[in-house]
């Protein structure tokens, strides 16, 4: 199992439409997803620092996946749609991380 989290910066300036992230684009990606290795995801937006300041990213996704292979093969054959999916709701380009769960 490993953790995919999409994170959004929090460039000033940037738009970033969360209705539409909700609603539209993440249930795109679960549908095409969960019968790819998916097994779930949350969405996480940014509330700030502990000195009170912006928080570097406005939204992470976090989708647990069955492993780096099954996500690489998921994106490679839905890629084009969900990440051109992208500009519908933001301006700003994520940055992608695989993680590993500790043990």
């Amino acid at each position: 199992m490993v953790l995919i989290s999409v994170m959004y910066p929090s460039d000033s300036g940037t738009r970033f439409d969360m209705d539409y992230y909700l609603k539209t684009h993440m249930p795109l990606v679960s549908q095409r997803w969960s019968s790819k290795g998916l097994h779930d995801y949350t969405v996480l937006k940014g509330a700030g620092t502990p000195d009170g300041g912006t928080a570097p990213y406005q939204v992470i996704a976090n989708l647990r996946f069955d492993s780096a292979d099954a996500f690489k093969k998921a994106a490679g054959e839905d890629g084009e749609e969900i990440f051109g999916d992208i500009p519908n709701f933001t301006d700003s380009q994520p940055v992608v991380q695989i993680s590993d769960f500790a043990e």
